[in-house]
């Protein structure tokens, strides 16, 4: 499948670009991953969480916190990529969780792995990209115990870095760049920004609660910031092609030229701009 946007999901083959992109919004969003965790925490605080499961796990950023949220839980990493794997057990031994961390290779699209009960299942950033997320969500359902409840985070939207003027062709690049993703991804799975609520109820969950969070940096941003966006901007050039015009084209190639000085690795004016939508839901 192929990934326009930085999400935690189900996962081909060796992509180095795309472990990168995880790790660089772990790193320039962590005061959302853990303002999100920590809502989580609250949500399940009537919740004896023993067992946790992170569906679609990527490089393990949510699988580290969900171990360090959760002090006394087991977190299992599910992801079809070896090397995602590899990279979250890497990750569990240097924040000192090895021993409540495992991983599963697994692809959610065709088999639902041999798994115990959970008490905990997080879905981050994961089900829009799915083929049938209806069915995922129903495996989900019969996995987590009784009571148990299931955890839903998705972008609503792709992030935003660029000021409308650039100061480069026509203004209003990053836009343009977003509204020709959004018509290349039409087709018959989710989009971003999509209401999973009737779809957690139609696999037999009770919506517990629905929260929005906003993101918004602005300077003095995090030090990885710049390589985030230019990670951002570089994974989208080539699905871009034939759907901009040569003048937007040779613009972002200038955003995306590392060495040049209209890179966006050397721009002052950046941003980070984006809401995240969560639901909690529980199975009764």
């Amino acid at each position: 499948m192929t990934h326009h946007h930085h999400q935690q999901g189900p996962h081909e083959g060796t992509d180095p670009a795309l472990a990168e992109l995880l790790d660089l919004d772990a790193d320039v969003l962590h005061a959302y991953l853990l303002e999100l965790t920590t809502w989580v925490r609250q949500q399940a605080a009537d919740l004896s969480c023993r067992r946790i499961l992170d569906l679609g796990a990527g490089t393990g950023t949510g699988t580290v916190a969900l171990a360090e949220r959760f002090g006394e839980a087991e977190v299992t990493a599910v992801d079809q990529s070896r090397e995602m794997l590899t990279r979250i057990r890497a990750r569990a031994r240097a924040r000192g969780f090895a021993d409540r961390v495992r991983t599963v290779q697994a692809d959610l699209d065709s088999t639902w792995p041999a798994l115990e009960p959970v008490d905990l299942v997080w879905a981050s950033n994961s089900l829009h990209e799915l083929a049938d997320p209806g069915r995922v969500l129903k495996d989900a359902f019969a996995a987590i115990r009784p009571g148990g409840l299931l955890v839903v985070a998705e972008m609503d939207a792709p992030p935003r870095f660029l000021p409308h003027d650039i100061g480069l062709g026509v203004s209003g690049l990053e836009e343009r760049c977003h509204d020709a993703l959004g018509h290349e991804q039409a087709g018959p799975k989710p989009r971003l920004g999509a209401d999973w609520g009737p779809q957690l109820e139609h696999s037999g969950f009770a919506i517990m609660a629905r929260r929005t969070f906003t993101i918004s940096l602005t300077a003095p941003l995090p030090a990885a910031t710049g390589r985030y966006a230019w990670a951002y901007l570089r994974r989208i050039r080539s699905p871009l092609e034939g759907r901009l015009t040569a003048g937007d084209l040779a613009a972002l190639d200038t955003l995306l030229d590392s060495a040049g000085p209209g890179s966006v690795l050397n721009r002052g004016d950046l941003v980070v701009r984006g809401t995240r939508t969560a639901w909690t839901a529980r199975r009764p």
